[in-house]
């Protein structure tokens, strides 16, 4: 059992929001955790030679309310990661995760991503030499395999391997990567997801931690693929495009009893105010911080206004936190929490 930082990580793991590049940053994260307590939350990719070659720390930035928070790592040298993993660790991140799954040209070109499934000797090394350099937990991410590859022989033979090197908590993205002849976007939607291999992975290796990742649209699918003997269930794009469904995962996935941080999605923009006022103090664009929050209000009167009036107005070199105020003029307030979390798109 994993506890870093005082959190059970395997617990938390239970839900986790996906590395997404460009998505995931800081702010998002922020926003996100005002939804959910319990949710495992994960940075954008951050390559070991930007921190350890390019000394670009800045990455490594993040706010304390965002734990329990994982660093996922990309990269191929088992002694640069092994430093980066360390940077990690020191900069208070509760989990270093290493990338064996983005098919992304800059991946690609670097060596490491859903390239390292084709050597497994490598990412065990590379996983050996990080484990020893951190006292946090250590996981992997990768695919079920790439181009050619046959997912019934290449994916238990990468756990094996891979395991054998320490680590204990894998989230494995259900389709295959083309390295070759698909972008990365269509790497995300055209190889058709296989969740029977991954609940079968799970049946081959039961004292491992076996997350799935990849399709994954509302919170009854999760519950339905936990319920099928996974042990974690990670989310992309419906969190990210929709995240509102966060703010019922404490209670239907985790089991708490206390109501949810935020109740309304007014409240959680009101909780963000004083976050945005502080980070545009510092110098950060108000549209940096805005472009999260545009799919809070899906599904609900006005959110074409909402989406429309930030969108306009953020990029505004003087726009602070009136923009969203203004901007909540256009959406009605909830009742009470969003029965319609549930189903994200």
């Amino acid at each position: 059992m994993s506890e870093n930082n005082g959190y059970n990580l395997h617990q938390n793991a239970r839900l986790s929001c996906a590395p997404m590049m460009d998505w995931t940053d800081r702010h998002c994260r922020y926003l996100h955790r005002l939804m959910s307590r319990h949710t495992l939350l994960y940075t954008e990719m951050v390559t070991a030679p930007a921190l350890v070659r390019g000394g670009a720390l800045h990455l490594l930035q993040f706010n304390s309310e965002e734990h329990p928070v994982a660093l996922q790592l990309g990269g191929a040298d088992p002694a640069e990661l092994a430093k980066a993993a360390r940077l990690g660790q020191d900069a208070g991140y509760d989990e270093i995760n290493l990338n064996v799954g983005c098919p992304s040209d800059r991946v690609q070109s670097g060596t490491f991503g859903a390239v390292l499934m084709k050597t497994p000797a490598l990412v065990a090394e590379c996983c050996a030499a990080m484990r020893a350099a951190v006292d946090v937990e250590v996981t992997v991410k990768c695919r079920i395999g790439v181009d050619d590859q046959v997912p019934q022989d290449v994916l238990p033979e990468f756990l094996s391997q891979v395991s054998a090197a320490g680590i204990s908590r894998f989230a494995v993205h259900a389709r295959k990567a083309w390295l070759k002849g698909l972008s990365p976007k269509e790497n995300r939607d055209i190889p058709p997801l296989d969740y029977e291999r991954v609940k079968r992975l799970k049946q081959q290796f039961p004292d491992l931690h076996i997350g799935i990742n990849g399709g994954v649209k509302d919170l009854d699918t999760a519950l339905d693929l936990l319920s099928a003997g996974l042990d974690s269930v990670m989310v992309g794009r419906a969190a990210y495009q929709d995240p509102w469904m966060l703010s019922q995962v404490d209670a239907r996935l985790f089991g708490a009893t206390d109501q949810a941080p935020q109740q309304t999605r007014h409240e959680v923009i009101e909780a963000f105010l004083p976050y945005v006022d502080e980070q545009r103090s510092a110098g950060v664009p108000l549209h940096a911080m805005t472009r999260h929050i545009l799919g809070l209000f899906n599904s609900q009167p006005g959110a074409r206004l909402w989406r429309r009036y930030i969108s306009e107005n953020a990029p505004n070199k003087t726009a602070g936190v009136e923009v969203l105020r203004q901007a909540l003029a256009f959406v009605s307030v909830e009742d009470v929490t969003g029965t319609d979390a549930t189903k994200a798109g």
